[in-house]
């Protein structure tokens, strides 16, 4: 199961992770010192520690002299083992919808991490780069802030999969590229979110925040292994082509290294597909600070059970498991059922007479 819900950075000047996107901002200035700091590298400051004396010290590259992402990490690289300095104290501000819970516990790979293993003669040991150091934190926060549930269920994607074979090779002479399934899951699980709203939300402190549209998160997997989740902004308002032309044009740029820190940005809730490798379904992590993500499982031809003139008859379909983990602060098993339930009803309902593709 690809790791979509950790949103990873990538090394080496290539584009910024959605973890690194989403941390909590507010206690690093946007100017200082006649310097304007971007969202992300702000954000990379938050996770890290790191003062705005020590950001106003950093020597910029970027245009104008401006402290790029790249900088940032140099200087955590080179600063080694040394403690980072603990952040500037900022005022009280508005609850802010990217920002981190404000109640989520300060985590620590090192001081979480077992010591002291056993190495084997023919073991290699590995160092975790910056970028894995973080992304393992986001991950053991996220478990550490939301108590983690996840609800399955079925769909009969029969009807998708006979509309994609019709219309497949017209779609990709028109749009210049291939129609995958994934647009298709990618509109029910947004029509879904709208209709039980109360899934699309985030935390902060004591606040649940009600987000009124649909950012949808799109796990993305990258060339070296890593995965990045770019953000497809008012997905509720887009039909099956429109939803596809947005992956592509997302996916394109996050492996040609063109995504912007607003494209990973202000995600409400992320949609995995983790069965591109065959995965009947998974259990992602919640990417905080969302409160759901859901993962969509391998289509499989399987024997199911269906009523013919009061006659239960076994016929072969093209099925698929969705499953929605969600954050049980906030989202209910009975809601989070009865949203995955109208995230099934849409795909249900999709085929050649219901979509204009």
């Amino acid at each position: 199961m690809p790791a979509a819900t950790a949103p990873v950075a990538k090394t080496n000047g290539t584009t910024s992770s959605a973890a690194i996107a989403a941390a909590s901002t507010s206690s690093i200035p946007r100017e200082s010192q006649g310097r304007f700091y971007s969202p992300l590298v702000r954000s990379i400051a938050a996770v890290e520690g790191l003062s705005v004396t020590e950001l106003d010290s950093i020597a910029g590259t970027g245009l104008e002299g401006r402290v790029t992402k790249d900088d940032v990490l140099s200087y955590l690289s080179n600063r080694g083992a040394r403690p980072a300095a603990p952040a500037t104290p900022a005022p009280a501000a508005a609850p802010s919808t990217t920002s981190a819970p404000a109640s989520s516990p300060s985590v620590s790979v090192n001081a979480l991490a077992p010591v002291g293993l056993p190495v084997g003669a023919d073991d290699e040991v590995i160092p975790m780069d910056r970028v894995r150091q973080l992304i393992a934190e986001h991950m053991v926060k996220s478990k550490l802030t939301s108590p983690h549930v996840t609800s399955v269920a079925e769909a009969d994607v029969t009807g998708i999969v006979k509309l994609r074979e019709k219309v497949k090779g017209a779609f990709e002479k028109r749009e210049g590229f291939k129609l995958t399934y994934t647009p298709f899951f990618g509109v029910a699980v947004s029509e879904g979110t709208k209709q039980w709203p109360r899934i699309n939300v985030s935390v902060d402190g004591k606040n649940i925040i009600l987000h009124k549209r649909v950012h949808l998160g799109m796990a993305t997997a990258l060339e070296d292994g890593n995965l990045i989740v770019p953000v497809i902004k008012n997905a509720d308002t887009l039909n099956v082509t429109g939803m596809a032309r947005s992956m592509n044009d997302l996916a394109q740029r996050a492996r040609t290294k063109k995504l912007s820190p607003d494209d990973i940005s202000g995600g409400t809730i992320t949609v995995t597909n983790v069965g591109g490798f065959g995965s009947l379904f998974g259990t992602p992590v919640i990417n905080q600070p969302q409160t759901a993500i859901v993962g969509i499982g391998a289509i499989q031809k399987r024997p199911v059970v269906r009523e013919l003139n009061g006659e239960d008859i076994i016929v072969v379909r093209h099925m698929v498991y969705l499953s929605i983990t969600y954050d049980h602060r906030v989202i209910d098993g009975a809601l989070a059922t009865q949203a995955l339930a109208a995230m099934v009803r849409s795909l249900e309902s999709m085929n050649e007479s219901t979509v204009a593709i």
